[in-house]
């Protein structure tokens, strides 16, 4: 029998049907609505998206009988609906959107980050989603209707669709760890947390297992189990095969996600890194890891491509003559802000270094060059912490770059194995669910080593400088905007 791996993601929705040997068929796919009603707003239409979520179920059944599904989510995405009919009474807050920077930096001027940091190991930043439920209360009259009334209910958007798929109102605890309102040591939904954002605790789901008995979802004459829910970047750590303390994958997509295991132990807060939980198994504690994002990565690149620097990625594989950095060229791709080690929202995406002779081929390789430079800086807060088992396992659109690869194994230092699995978050996910349901996913061996070959320390100091530059200009900027 056969495993589906429904991979929900910022932009598209995808549902794959995986066999015990490890073959895979895509037998869904749909991309839905980005919607930008105001600057640093981004929403999702909550019913588009189990709308998709519930066609990978007809798609997977309607080829044949499934044995179990699993469902990955984008983490820390969420909205608020009405207990009694599931209707949902706003958009998708989605983990790009900013509308609550200004209630996270006034949280931080009175010093609550200590707390959040104490308990749930996350800063105070608009990211994630106590801040965006805390601002659904707030401004959205029915939910506060409905909280008063003991109608309301709270979550990521996996719990919306267990709610309506399977009736059960529940979320995993890869997927609350991402919240910043569960205690990471003990996994339970904080109290004190849920004051501090004006999130009622009684309207948060049920925190649970990321695999094992999760409910049943009708599809196409079948009765599907579902048996794993899970973060997308916790089951492509998974699917990338990470198992011990110091695995780090890398899943360049709209962001860069770098993950590593640290073990059943819950890991240091600090170090601009996100201790989270990876997975927890029925019987077993919970499995630890240490998050580091980039926020902007191929949305960056996309976003050059939107400007005319290029035509098409098979254009900017490769590139003559020297890196950009050796000719003093940089740019810091801090289109949405700064997130790991820094947490800066105020910064800036620039090119510093452009003289008359710049073409738009060299800001093109900068903009690669820049992100590699992010990664690095990720992956050394990361190895200050947990020492990093080599080689770094990546995926993701920006791995298929041959000039991009080359370039960030020279900036880490460290051996790539480059993926030649474009599904790890769905064999992630479909690994989880079989275990779930007792069963096992083979995991084909493959991917490409590629080994560094040095870079000088001066391309890392030149970004680093330009790097501090556009935090000081977003910095002047955001104080001068207050100050009007």
């Amino acid at each position: 029998m056969s495993f589906l791996a429904i991979d929900q993601g910022t932009t598209s929705t995808r549902g794959i049907v995986f066999e015990p040997d490890g073959r895979a068929e895509v037998v869904f796919q749909a991309a839905h609505e980005q919607y930008y009603p105001q600057p640093g707003w981004v929403e999702h239409d909550p019913e588009q998206l189990l709308a998709n979520v519930r066609g990978c179920f007809e798609a997977a059944a309607a080829r044949g009988p499934l044995a179990a599904a699993g469902i990955a989510n984008q983490g820390e995405s969420c909205l608020a609906w009405d207990a009694r009919t599931g209707e949902a009474l706003a958009p998708v807050i989605v983990w790009q959107d900013d509308r609550t920077a200004a209630d996270t930096a006034r949280l931080k001027a009175q010093g609550a980050e200590a707390l959040t940091l104490e308990r749930s190991g996350l800063p105070l930043d608009p990211y994630f989603s106590a801040s965006k439920l805390g601002w659904i209360l707030s401004h959205v009259p029915r939910a506060r209707a409905l909280a008063e009334a003991g109608r309301l209910r709270l979550g990521t958007t996996d719990a919306f669709f267990r709610d309506r798929l399977t009736g059960r109102f529940a979320t995993d605890v890869s997927t609350a760890s991402r919240t910043a309102l569960m205690a990471l040591d003990d996994c339970r939904w904080d109290a004190e947390l849920c004051a501090l954002f004006g999130v009622p605790l009684g309207a948060l789901p049920e925190i649970g297992d990321t695999l094992g008995d999760l409910g049943a979802v009708p599809a196409g004459g079948q009765t599907v189990p579902l048996t794993a829910s899970v973060v997308d970047q916790q089951a492509s750590l998974y699917g990338h095969g990470c198992r011990r303390p110091g695995d780090l994958k890398i899943t360049f997509g709209t962001g860069a996600f770098a993950l590593t295991l640290t073990g059943h132990e819950r890991p240091p807060t600090g170090d601009g890194l996100l201790p989270t939980v990876a997975w927890r198994k029925p019987g077993e504690a919970a499995a630890y890891a240490l998050d580091g994002g980039v926020y902007t990565v191929s949305a960056a690149a996309n976003w050059a491509r939107s400007l005319g620097l290029f035509d098409a990625f098979e254009d900017v594989a490769a590139f003559d003559g020297p890196p950009a950095a050796a000719r003093g060229l940089y740019f810091v791709p801090a289109l949405a802000g700064l997130a790991c080690p820094h947490w800066d929202r105020t910064a800036r995406a620039s090119w510093l270094g452009l003289t008359l002779d710049t073409h738009k081929r060299d800001m093109v390789r900068a903009v690669f060059e820049g992100i590699a430079f992010r990664t690095a800086e990720v992956v050394g807060a990361i190895e200050a912490v947990q020492p990093v088992a080599p080689p770094v396992s990546i995926d993701g659109g920006m791995s298929a770059n041959p000039h991009f690869v080359r370039f960030l194994a020279d900036t880490l230092g460290r051996p790539l194995r480059v993926s030649d699995n474009p599904e790890l978050s769905a064999l992630g996910t479909a690994m989880l669910a079989a275990e779930g349901a007792g069963r096992q996913i083979a995991r084909p061996p493959g991917g490409t080593l590629v080994e560094p070959r040095g870079q000088p320390e001066a391309y890392r100091k030149g970004f680093e400088a330009a790097r501090r530059a556009v935090q000081a200009f977003g910095a002047a900027m955001a104080g001068g905007a207050a100050r009007r």
